[in-house]
């Protein structure tokens, strides 16, 4: 016997069908709010973070690519809390052995958390020119986290755990039906950052070679080094970009981030050939450079760190 339904009852049908939908294809994106992106086929991150604090490990992007062998980790966050959080939203989506951990590059907010996946096997992997730089900050670094905004309390159990496997232009991982390739592009945010590229799924993991909406940490840059590695990076057939920090980003993100580097450079370079004063040049800065959201605090330590006559002696 069929059943007639009337104009009303087709709508709100409609609207559950949409509903049910919509909902399907939110869980296939995100597994929770707070937890890992599906990115591609076997990749996912966490991406686009809101109002970056120690609390969220500064809103750096941390990821896995999942094949048929086992997991390949992306950075490991903070400390040993926040890749506690990280292990756990990575069971929610697979049980899956995890084999190697890929620091792409040796600041805290990508590798403080290298412990606790080394206690579940796993082997940390880096260029060779990231691992002296941890080893070189190794004594000191969680004591100066403290002066990052970190607590005695969020530190708790994080110890620093140096890379073991390392390479220097390029190393292949194999996890059985997934081929993942890090790459070093040079020097660029710092003497020893790489990318990660997936291949199969043109997904790339570009660390901190990628700020997007976020003013960059110039540091232990090679400013010079960063536009030619963007350069490179921009050249990879991909479609997807992880940046260290910021949402899933394309090679227009990849050129404004080049272009935001010649910008400060140059002005830089200017304005502090003409005067010494720090926060005039910090300001005169933040007027000509590209407006991102987040960060701005580092305008004025780049300068100091980099620009400034009395910093470089």
């Amino acid at each position: 016997m069929t059943t007639k339904r009337t104009g009303k009852e087709r709508i709100i049908i409609g609207f559950i069908a949409i509903a049910l939908v919509c909902s399907l294809a939110s869980a296939q994106t995100a597994h929770a709010q707070t937890g890992l992106t599906r990115i591609a086929d076997g990749v996912y991150s966490y991406v686009d973070t809101k109002n970056p604090s120690p609390a969220t490990s500064f809103g750096a992007n941390a990821g896995i690519i999942i094949g048929k062998d086992g997991v390949v980790v992306v950075d490991t966050l903070t400390s040993a809390k926040e890749a506690q959080r990280f292990i756990k939203d990575i069971r929610a989506i697979t049980d899956k052995p995890i084999r190697y951990v890929v620091n792409t590059h040796h600041h805290l907010d990508h590798s403080f958390g290298n412990s606790e996946f080394v206690k579940l096997g796993a082997v940390v992997v880096a260029q060779e020119n990231c691992r002296k730089e941890a080893q070189k900050d190794a004594d000191t670094i969680i004591k100066r986290a403290l002066g990052y905004g970190f607590t005695v309390e969020a530190m708790e159990g994080t110890t620093v755990v140096l890379p073991t496997l390392t390479f220097t232009d390029k190393m292949t991982i194999e996890l059985g039906d997934k081929t993942v390739e890090l790459i070093y592009p040079g020097p660029s945010h710092t003497n020893g950052s790489s990318v990660v590229l997936i291949p199969d799924v043109k997904v790339l993991f570009a660390g901190d070679a990628l700020f997007t909406n976020f003013h960059p940490n110039l540091r232990d840059a090679d400013v010079g080094g960063w536009i030619k590695a963007l350069d490179k990076i921009s050249a990879l057939d991909v479609q997807k970009v992880i940046p260290g920090h910021g949402p899933v980003s394309s090679r227009q993100d990849i050129a404004d981030m080049k272009q935001y580097l010649v910008v400060f450079d140059t002005k830089a370079k200017e304005l502090s050939a003409k005067s010494q004063d720090l926060e005039y040049i910090a300001a005169e800065l933040k007027k000509a450079l590209p407006k991102r959201e987040y960060f701005d605090m580092f305008i004025a330590s780049n300068v100091k760190a980099m620009y400034l006559k009395e910093e470089r002696k």
